[in-house]
């Protein structure tokens, strides 16, 4: 972990970078930002843990938690939550079983995250199940696709 975080450090250095910058190469090499990470810069920067925080609290784009290796990203935004996104987050959330507060599966093979819009409102509503989108859909199609992700046996009824 350090041998990439010294790498990144130095591409920070080389190209004037921001927090932003290292804070998107920490969270493309390691898929979220480790709090390791923001301790061994915040000392290698002299930069107080506070301002990492602060960014990666701030943008969305950010995780400071593990992501699953599959990724759902379920649209909540209003056109998708007028045509049903929430049946569908709730069908997914019991097919996934996840309570409320939680959003990856304990064996790390499923995050679901809901965003306020993936700009596809013409096709809501949408789902992004490993970065291919479902517009118009429905919970149970959503489902199958979901155990077919899965490798279900039952996948194709």
């Amino acid at each position: 972990m350090i041998k990439q975080l010294d790498e990144i450090i130095k591409r920070y250095h080389e190209a004037n970078g921001n927090i932003i910058s290292l804070l998107q190469d920490t969270q493309e090499a390691f898929g979220y930002i480790p709090r390791e990470s923001i301790d061994y810069f915040s000392q290698k920067l002299n930069l107080a843990p506070s301002r990492f925080y602060g960014v990666a609290t701030f943008y969305s784009q950010f995780r400071l938690k593990p992501v699953g290796k599959n990724r759902i990203t379920a649209c909540c935004g209003t056109a998708c939550h007028v045509k049903g996104s929430e049946k569908i987050i709730n069908s997914l959330r019991r097919e996934l079983n996840l309570s409320e507060e939680k959003d990856t599966t304990d064996d790390g093979e499923f995050t679901l995250e809901q965003v306020n819009c993936v700009g596809a409102c013409s096709i809501a509503p949408v789902i992004v199940m490993n970065k291919q989108v479902h517009g118009k859909a429905a919970a149970d199609k959503i489902a199958k696709e979901l155990k077919t992700i899965k490798g279900s046996p039952d996948a194709a009824k």
